[in-house]
């Protein structure tokens, strides 16, 4: 049970045997309503017939009844005596009295003697409320259905019996009991159960070899899918890709998102490998300097640049710093859900910026009138950190001026908004400048240009807290960068 196909093939030969199970039971049923039915037609005919035959006041030794052998008859009177019986008729069971020896009337009459009904009508047996037939009728109501057994020239079979009264012109009202076999009904009935039960396994048996062949079939590119998949496991080669059948259906869509899945996986490893190689390369930099430095000093204390040294060290922290961030944010370190004002906070990142080489315009509503249209949901010192990038890019790219706007947006959101007068950024870089350890000018030193990460790390934190970071051209004429965040709800 362990395998797909024999879990598919068990369960479609339970389904199929209980729905043939639940057909057949259904099936049996009605055929032998059926026949039963056409049983009781027969058996109503022919008494019928013998109660007609009384209607007209035939006497009892000289009824007429059809097909004796097939059709056993009883006749009753209202006192549930047997005053006639068909030939040969030697017990009956199921038609109120198994007696088949017609006792004599005790009233005269040539069927049986009459009585002085006034109204004409029949009396009718004591404990039934069924109104007699009129006298020289027969009741013309359905007759009342039973089963039993009769035994006829010796031999026993079961019947289906219908009771008919009629009243003689004399006012005796009598009751006709006429039965018609069921030995079709039993036969066809036996037969068509011994088919089902022959035909059920061999189907069943059937439908579990296709089920198990249609679902080996079906599920053979799954196996293809699978091989793939651990060979791209053992040799580590994302490069690699499974097997799409040319079908449109479930699997086809399966091995579609595998590779899928593989490619962004593929592009994830890659993008890991080259941050490792840049960030090595970058963190190389700062700690040589840093280590000739300090070989210097130790061997001529009189040259030893301690600014320089101080100044390696600096960078080399926030490098670090970046790493860490960039690290925790690929790990999928959710932000904190704090509500703050990002007005106030850009007032307080500009206000902390007293050594900036160009002073940074704030373009900010008064608190007062627009109190809480800023506030949104996140951490505060990521936040801080994506305005302190942006405005540390503008600084280095800016000629003289630097501006940074905090506005409402649509869809209850805030933007903030920080431009410079710089060259500007080409519309074919303004994506790849996201990107880490990307600089537009490669002939500016490490000193001057960062490290290529403080966009990378911006965009980041803008799309942890649901919102973007974008870039276009400056009214005056350089980079205007984009932040929209949510609204705190």
């Amino acid at each position: 049970m362990r395998s797909v196909r024999a879990r598919a093939a068990l369960g479609a030969t339970v389904v199929v045997a209980l729905a043939l199970i639940g057909a057949g039971l259904c099936v049996l049923l009605v055929l032998r309503a059926n026949l039963t039915g056409q049983a009781g037609l027969q058996a109503e005919v022919v008494a019928r017939e013998v109660a007609g035959q009384l209607a007209l006041d035939v006497p009892y030794d000289r009824l007429e009844m059809r097909d004796e052998e097939d059709h056993p008859v009883q006749v009753t009177d209202e006192d549930g005596r047997v005053v006639a019986v068909s030939k040969d008729l030697q017990a009956i069971s199921g038609t109120g009295t198994d007696r088949v020896t017609p006792v004599p009337s005790p009233t005269a009459g040539g069927s049986g003697g009459g009585s002085d009904d006034d109204n004409g009508g029949g009396g009718g047996s004591d404990d039934d409320d069924t109104p007699a037939p009129a006298r020289g009728e027969v009741d013309s109501d359905e007759p009342d259905f039973g089963n039993g057994t009769a035994t006829v020239d010796g031999e026993t079979a079961d019947y289906r019996f219908a009771s008919v009264q009629a009243t003689t012109p004399a006012g005796v009202t009598l009751t006709v009991h006429a039965g018609a076999p069921l030995a079709a009904e039993q036969e066809a009935v036996g037969t068509v159960r011994g088919a089902m039960l022959i035909g059920l396994p061999v189907l069943l048996l059937v439908v579990a070899a296709v089920t198990w062949l249609v679902t080996r079939r079906a599920l053979r590119p799954v196996e293809g899918i699978r091989r793939e998949m651990a060979a791209i496991t053992a040799s580590e080669d994302l490069s690699r890709r499974v097997p799409e059948p040319g079908s449109r259906d479930e699997i086809a869509r399966l091995a579609r998102t595998t590779n899928e899945t593989l490619t962004a996986l593929e592009a994830s490893v890659e993008r890991q490998r080259r941050f490792v190689a840049d960030a090595s390369h970058e963190l190389r930099s700062p700690i040589a300097s840093l280590r000739t430095q300090l070989e210097v000093g130790a061997a001529h204390p009189e040259l030893l640049d301690v600014p320089g040294a101080v100044a390696d060290t600096v960078r080399l922290q926030a490098l670090a710093a970046d790493l860490l961030l960039l690290a925790r944010l690929d790990a999928g370190e959710r932000p904190g859900l704090a509500a703050l004002d990002l007005g106030a906070l850009v007032r307080e990142e500009v206000s902390q910026r007293t050594g900036d080489r160009i002073a940074v315009t704030v373009s900010v509503p008064d608190p007062g009138a627009d109190q809480g249209r800023f506030e949104v949901a996140g951490s505060r010192g990521q936040l801080a950190r994506v305005i302190g990038n942006l405005l540390d890019n503008a600084e280095r790219h800016a000629r003289s001026t630097v501006t940074v706007s905090v506005r409402a947006a649509e869809r209850g959101g805030v933007v903030v908004a920080v431009s410079d007068d710089g060259a500007g950024v080409p519309p074919k870089e303004r994506e790849r400048i996201f990107e880490r350890f990307v600089r537009l000018d490669d002939a500016r030193t490490r000193d001057d240009g960062g490290a290529g990460l403080g966009l990378a790390i911006a965009r980041d934190v803008a799309v942890r807290h649901g919102g973007r970071l974008t870039v276009d051209g400056a009214r005056e004429g350089g980079a205007r960068f984009e932040l929209w965040l949510p609204g705190a709800r």
